[in-house]
């Protein structure tokens, strides 16, 4: 054989070797935290729990503390008034306190993405919704500023927003890589 030939065959063989460990690896880099609370109200609100974990990952890098420049508290980032208008739907009186809360956080932040996702026709224009506010989007929508895919999110007028919808939908791509099989059953 020749030295190019087994060159090759052992690049192929490190290619094949990695790619059958990369979800290991990336399970490393990007670890998962709150699972068994992404995918109860996952189940609860019927929405994904790897694009509940994205915005978990893009939002807070999964830190509970965390406070926006603009007020918004906790792992999903939400905004007080946002928390208070959830909370009443759902019945119950939420405080910014209740947002450091990560079981709390993340009910309130899987519901309004339920709603977001309900209201608008695309995952990618929810998600602008969840960054940019539903009314901003519904504009742009209406204006045809922009038609809601991925694929013209350089269309999206805000560049946080556009960015934002950009790494949630990356990082939905790399969960789902990463835990083909979903998170319900893992070993914590």
């Amino acid at each position: 054989m020749s030295p190019v030939r087994l060159l090759a065959l052992l690049l192929l063989g490190v290619a094949v070797v990695g790619l059958v460990f990369l979800p290991d690896i990336l399970q490393e880099v990007f670890p998962l935290g709150y699972r068994e609370l992404i995918s109860a109200a996952g189940e609860r609100h019927g929405v994904d729990w790897a694009l509940i974990a994205a915005v978990i990952h893009v939002e807070s890098g999964f830190s509970p503390g965390v406070v926006s420049k603009k007020g918004a508290v906790g792992l999903m980032q939400i905004m007080p008034e946002t928390a208070a208008w959830v909370g009443t739907r759902l019945g119950k009186r939420i405080s910014q306190e209740d947002l450091y809360n990560p079981q709390v956080n993340i009910e309130l932040g899987t519901y309004y993405l339920r709603y977001l996702l309900d209201r608008f026709r695309t995952e990618q224009a929810a998600l602008a919704a969840y960054n940019g506010g539903p009314a901003n989007v519904a504009r742009w929508l209406e204006e045809g500023v922009w038609d809601g895919t991925y694929e013209n999110a350089s269309s999206i007028p805000f560049a946080e927003t556009r960015s934002y919808v950009r790494k949630v939908s990356m990082m939905r791509s790399v969960y789902r890589f990463m835990y083909p099989d979903g998170i319900q059953d893992l070993e914590h």
